[in-house]
């Protein structure tokens, strides 16, 4: 049996669904005018959190980027991170608040020198002066005769052994402070490495606080965004 479809019926269909997707693009159509507004209110607090995180990272960048010079014809400026720019100035300053605020010197020896370090170096000198003479002396002096020169030796590096230190400790510190120079030290090493590796090294050191930044960008710009909402939302 072969069936024949109706061509009014197919026509009523068409017709039917017309009508109700015109009806439904009219729903969503008033919906959206109806909601315009509120999604644009909606929208400025994150708009507000991408500017002021993006604005914050460009910011970051800025401080290393670009590592050389870039002249802009137009303008008539140079733009050069700030990094590479007072890269110098800023070896100096580290080097100076190393040497005259962190460390000094005098500071280095005295940790190094400390009772319970004395107290071992001494020790030590007693061993090894010791043991030498002992190697020294002559092998035909009789044994009984050397230990007494030994133990004579190593007695009077026990009793004069912290005052030996002492004034050793201090010839080194006269002659550390005038040849050591930390803060050329520091400058020098600091001078020495690429723009890249300082980059790095700076990144890497403050990581954390750089990220945080990024963020407390984000979160300025999101609650201005939310006022400005609001403002616009009561004042429009």
């Amino acid at each position: 049996m072969k069936y024949v479809l109706n061509p009014n019926l197919s026509r009523k269909n068409k017709a039917l669904k017309a009508f109700f997707l015109d009806f439904m693009y009219g729903i969503i159509k008033m919906v959206m005018t109806f909601m315009k507004p509120y999604v644009q209110l909606a929208l400025m607090p994150l708009i507000g959190a991408l500017i002021g995180w993006g604005t914050n990272v460009l910011a970051i960048k800025l401080i290393f980027r670009p590592l050389n010079p870039v002249k802009i014809p137009i303008l008539g400026i140079e733009l050069q991170g700030l990094i590479p720019r007072r890269r110098f100035d800023l070896s100096r300053s580290i080097g100076e608040a190393l040497e005259y605020e962190i460390i000094s010197p005098e500071e280095i020896i005295d940790r190094l020198t400390n009772a319970k370090a004395r107290s071992e170096i001494i020790k030590y000198i007693r061993e090894l002066i010791v043991k030498r003479v002992d190697e020294k002396l002559p092998a035909f002096i009789p044994s009984g005769f050397k230990d007494s020169i030994v133990n004579f030796i190593g007695d009077m590096i026990d009793r004069n052994g912290t005052e030996i230190f002492d004034e050793i400790k201090t010839t080194i510190v006269q002659k550390a402070k005038e040849q050591l120079d930390l803060k050329q030290l520091v400058e020098d090493k600091i001078n020495s490495l690429d723009l890249e590796q300082l980059e790095e090294l700076i990144i890497r050191l403050s990581k954390r606080e750089l990220k945080q930044i990024e963020v407390l960008g984000g979160v300025i710009g999101f609650f201005i965004g939310i006022i400005q909402a609001l403002i616009s939302y009561f004042l429009l």
